[in-house]
């Protein structure tokens, strides 16, 4: 059982039993009979993930997509490195606690709005 296996369990891991990740997984079982290649490997991993994320810091203040490629390259980190997983699932449940407070604010400022509304004020 890997660290991801044990900080998240089998509920986060909705694509766990795809073909696409079997594949992986046989992959990585052969890379790892080889460890200069799997350094190899983890070092091609970081330095594309590190590319990734900040192209996406760059582009965050642009129009379009910064934020979200931030966490792809936090995910593509986050295949080799727990730390950029867990940093990873810790921003992904904050921007949805986020995403859910504007929503609910939303709702209740248009509550009140119907309500002012149909009392006349």
């Amino acid at each position: 059982m890997s660290l991801h296996d044990e900080h998240h369990g089998a509920h986060h891991h909705r694509l766990r039993n795809t073909r696409i990740a079997r594949r992986a997984r046989l992959f990585r079982a052969r890379l790892n009979g080889y460890p200069r290649l799997r350094l190899a490997y983890k070092v091609a991993i970081g330095v594309v993930g590190i590319a990734v994320v900040i192209a996406g810091v760059i582009l965050i203040p642009l129009p379009g997509p910064g934020w979200l490629i931030v966490f792809l390259g936090l995910a593509i980190l986050g295949t080799e490195f727990p730390a950029a997983h867990r940093l990873n699932m810790w921003a992904q449940s904050r921007v949805k606690r986020a995403i859910a407070w504007l929503q609910d604010r939303r709702r209740r400022r248009a509550a009140a709005r119907s309500q002012r509304a149909a009392t006349g004020r």
